[in-house]
């Protein structure tokens, strides 16, 4: 996997990576950006959502159980000092739908979480990680 990321004004950068899509990136004007796209740690939380919401939605499916509408919400604390890593995040997993039930939620999400999520095995070396759902 590569990625190369070209600097389009002060803090603001365009990414393309080997698959062929883009990204930009900025960071706040306190950091020396304009604000004008995602931050670098604010995709690294949209990317542990992408990564266990895409993980869940296929175990799901497998279980023959399709959400009819299917969010995350993400919380997380940093380090006050540098790196300003991650120390806790938690992912609420909001799920509709007709007949589901906890025990195929929580299954998926403990599959995700602890075998499939790449990111959230790259997170949880820095950050605990909690999780909770509902089922609407």
């Amino acid at each position: 996997m590569k990625t190369t990321l070209k600097q389009i004004q002060g803090c603001s950068f365009a990414a393309l990576a080997d698959s062929g899509h883009w990204m930009t990136f900025d960071s706040s004007p306190a950091d020396g950006g304009s604000n004008g796209a995602t931050g670098p740690m604010e995709a690294v939380l949209n990317a542990l959502g992408a990564c266990s919401g895409i993980d869940i939605l296929l175990i799901l499916k497998k279980m023959r159980v399709v959400p009819s509408d299917f969010q995350i919400n993400i919380e997380a604390e940093r380090a006050d000092e540098h790196p300003r890593v991650f120390t806790k995040v938690h992912l609420e997993f909001v799920v509709a739908g007709d007949g589901i039930k906890d025990k195929v939620v929580e299954r998926a999400i403990d599959l995700s979480m602890n075998t499939y999520c790449s990111v959230a095995g790259m997170v949880n070396k820095t950050a605990e990680i909690t999780t909770s759902y509902r089922i609407l």
